[in-house]
C-alpha cells in the first residue's frame, strides 16, 4: 500500500548492504530506501518527490521505501 505523494529533502547515501543501493536521510532524522532512483550519486542534497511505501522492509532491511516519482537538486 502505498500513501499520497510528499516531498522529502535531505542527503543521499549509499548503502553497500546487499549489493548496494542509495538512502535519503532527511533533514528531520529519518532514513528511507529509494525505489526507482536514477543518477544520484552519494552526497547529493535533493528532494525526493514520491509516495512511502507501507507494509513492511525489504531485503536491505534499512528502513521505509520511497517509490520515486521525481528527484530535484535542494
Amino acid at each position: 500500500m502505498l500513501r499520497a505523494m510528499a516531498k522529502f529533502t535531505g542527503t543521499i547515501q549509499h548503502n553497500a548492504l546487499e549489493g548496494g543501493f542509495y538512502e535519503l536521510h532527511t533533514d528531520d532524522g529519518a532514513t528511507f530506501r529509494l525505489q526507482g532512483a536514477d543518477k544520484v550519486n552519494a552526497g547529493d542534497r535533493v528532494v525526493v518527490h514520491g509516495k512511502v511505501a507501507e507494509g513492511g522492509f525489504g531485503i536491505q532491511m534499512s528502513g521505509p521505501a520511497i517509490e520515486v516519482d521525481r528527484i530535484d537538486n535542494a
